[in-house]
């Protein structure tokens, strides 16, 4: 049963302070839940919206010791978070920590990641662990080319996969991911999709099944529901739902998946967090992800996933070639703009390809299962509202 809310109510301590801690503070408010975070950049981007930041390092034991000793619950938005130093906290403190340290600690090397879910059973791309140029090679006689290196840790959003092209660049691709690594076999993907699930106390939801646009190894848009048949999203979620099963500990699961050209689909990458291809529920769902995140996390009951309207969200990305001070021109038309939506981060410096916000365009005139037809209008006015924002001076 969840407690009494009184004044001041449950705190919620978050490592991290980026966008995503910023979005949770904002859907926290409303819940009466209040939220610290920790983070090493000072006047961090959720500093604004929670009740204090602590200033630190992710892995910085005496500033996460006093997150927990400040707060009732624990939780993260970015995997370089230390499970240990979380698992030691949380043994040491009793202040919980969801998702459970453990489930990071599988997140964290993609390796292990793949390894456990191939132990559960749950599809994805052919792979091999390579330790230098020599496994890489051989791995490229087996898979072919072209294929993709990962770094098996510390990447996220596109950060350590570079695409090899030829066995003769095994060396350079190499020394470019840095690290131990992994190659992952090509996969001829029909589409990118992904499913925003979360873990409730024994409670399991999914959200409608996006499509993602991604170019250079970055999100660009995310489209909902995904332009595929009904048997490939049903396939998805079922998919989805048996990674949600894995996973230990209550929270938001971001769960990026392939549809092949023949219609399978295989699981690409988890993030036990808030998803950028999950920021359309602000609003485009009943409950947004963020909030399902603090419910959950909380231990309080989930909300609905129900899809309110077709949505397509679309990152604002630095159009910089250099680093300068953030300054967005060219807004009038996203604020005049019926259903339209736009979230700052409130990062003061831009720089190239550095998400920056995103921009929601939802339209309620489309059936709520959405043609292929109206999802392709949609999305060309998001894009035509993102690409009419520009951080250059010129």
């Amino acid at each position: 049963m969840t407690s009494p809310l009184s004044t001041p109510g449950p705190t919620l301590g978050v490592v991290g302070g980026g966008q995503l801690g910023r979005m949770l503070g904002e859907a926290a408010g409303p819940l009466g839940i209040e939220l610290i975070v920790l983070d090493p950049t000072p006047d961090c981007p959720a500093s604004p919206v929670v009740r204090d930041q602590i200033v630190g390092e992710f892995d910085d034991e005496d500033a996460v010791r006093e997150l927990a000793e400040r707060s009732d619950f624990l939780t993260f938005e970015i995997e370089l978070a230390d499970p240990d130093l979380l698992e030691r906290v949380e043994t040491e403190t009793g202040v919980p920590v969801h998702p459970s340290p453990d489930t990071l600690r599988t997140i964290q090397d993609k390796l292990v990641q793949k390894d456990a879910l191939v132990d559960a059973g749950i599809p994805v791309p052919e792979y091999r662990a390579v330790d230098d140029a020599a496994e890489l090679r051989a791995a490229l006689d087996e898979f072919g080319t072209p294929a993709m290196v990962k770094a098996r840790e510390g990447g996220y959003d596109g950060r350590g996969n570079a695409p090899i092209e030829s066995p003769n660049d095994a060396e350079s691709v190499l020394d470019s991911v840095a690290g131990p690594a992994m190659v992952e076999k090509f996969v001829d993907f029909e589409r990118e999709l992904s499913v925003i699930g979360v873990k409730g106390e024994g409670e399991i939801a999914t959200f409608t099944t996006g499509e993602n646009v991604h170019r250079e190894e970055i999100l660009r848009e995310t489209i909902v529901p995904a332009r595929a048949p009904e048997d490939v999203l049903e396939r998805a979620r079922s998919v989805a739902r048996d990674v949600l099963e894995l996973m230990d500990g209550r929270g938001v699961y971001g769960i990026e998946l392939f549809e092949t050209a023949e219609s399978e689909i295989l699981v690409n990458e988890i993030a036990p967090r808030p998803h950028n291809s999950g920021h359309w529920t602000i609003e485009g769902a009943v409950t947004c992800q963020f909030e399902q995140h603090v419910r959950a996390v909380t231990g309080r009951p989930l909300g609905s996933t129900e899809q309110r309207d077709p949505t397509v969200m679309t990152n604002i990305l630095g159009d910089v070639e250099e680093t300068q001070p953030a300054e967005l021109h060219g807004l009038d038309t996203v604020f005049s703009t019926p259903r339209a939506a736009l979230h700052w981060y409130g990062k003061r410096d831009v720089r190239p390809l550095r998400k920056m916000g995103h921009i929601t365009l939802t339209d309620q005139g489309v059936n709520a299962d959405g043609s292929a037809e109206d999802l392709d209008q949609l999305l060309a006015r998001s894009r035509d509202l993102r690409d009419g924002v520009t951080f250059d001076k010129a």
